[in-house]
């Protein structure tokens, strides 16, 4: 099989909040090897799970209000960082394959003792669609994409993998020196006030200097490409195969001014998942939910308030 879809729900979470907490609980789980993945839990332990999944070179803390928002509506939100980013264990052996990523999702959807709803960002997204369109078990409630489909525009996907790439080695002297790296790569969205946030996907090496919160072999490793592109993660055909299983409500999410998921992007997915609904926030890009968190929110909210049917309580 391509990932452990068999893996027993009964297998545990290392740590669970017992109680209602105003402030994100961090949470160890455990991937599809044994991989220890850091996650963050918002709202209540009881409400109905949501897993928040990001994008290649993000950490967990990119969900920071989307799960807040969640939690507000009586949801369990938990925020994960991927294996080899943030605080979650760099594989040992560099394992950064697709069969890798969505088998942690399946063993952390599994831990649980009710089925999630799976948010996943590009990266993220790709291992959530394997996980819920290969799975032989009843894995999720529901599936939101995030401005990821099985076709996406190369150009775009190579801008991205640029980014990551460009400053790997040489890293930041400073954390404003970072910021004005990503307000190079996205002019359009206004430059932060606060580095608090862009300093948790950082980390300092030994010489001082500031990197990337991921593990460079994420890249470097396989041959075939630089950036969470590569055939090894999107395989056209293989993620055809998996939209055309999904048997959950389906959520696609675009930046309408993404350069990686096109409007034909969109609708091939569309013709493969035909019951899926479809949402394209204006103004923003690849990185939706960071470029309009407000109307991200809005969309993803709603639609596992309207689809799940163990939506929360009204409050």
């Amino acid at each position: 099989m391509r990932h452990p879809a068999d893996v027993r729900r009964s297998r545990r979470i290392v740590s669970v909040p017992s109680m209602r907490h105003a402030e994100p609980v961090p949470t160890t789980l455990v991937g599809a090897d044994g991989i220890r993945l850091a996650s963050d839990s918002y709202g209540d332990p009881d409400g109905p799970p949501v897993l928040l999944f990001h994008g290649g070179g993000q950490t967990r803390h990119s969900w920071h209000t989307t799960a807040d928002t969640l939690a507000g509506q009586g949801w369990r939100a938990i925020s994960v960082d991927l294996r080899g980013h943030g605080e979650s264990q760099w594989s040992d052996n560099g394992d950064y394959s697709i069969d890798a990523f969505a088998g942690d999702v399946v063993s952390i959807a599994l831990a649980l003792d009710e089925k999630p709803a799976l948010v996943g960002a590009s990266l993220g997204g790709v291992a959530s669609l394997v996980a819920a369109g290969e799975s032989s078990v009843d894995l999720a409630t529901a599936l939101v994409l995030v401005d990821i489909a099985p076709r996406i525009e190369v150009t775009g996907a190579l801008r991205i993998g640029g980014f990551m790439m460009e400053h790997m080695e040489s890293g930041f002297a400073s954390v404003e020196e970072a910021a004005a790296a990503v307000a190079a790569y996205n002019p359009n969205r206004p430059p932060p006030s606060d580095f608090s946030g862009l300093m948790r996907n950082l980390r300092r090496r030994e010489d001082g200097r500031l990197v990337w919160h991921w593990d460079p072999r994420f890249l470097t490793r396989q041959a075939g490409g630089l950036d969470e592109t590569r055939v090894s993660l999107m395989d056209g055909e293989r993620l055809d195969a998996a939209a055309r299983a999904l048997r959950v409500p389906t959520l696609l999410v675009r930046g309408r001014m993404s350069d990686v998921l096109s409007e034909d992007g969109v609708r091939q997915f569309r013709e493969l998942v035909p019951e899926a609904e479809f949402v394209d926030v204006a103004d923003a890009g690849h990185m939706v939910a960071g470029d309009r968190n407000d109307v991200f929110n809005e969309a993803i909210v709603g639609f596992l308030n309207r689809r799940v049917s163990s939506k929360p309580a009204a409050n």
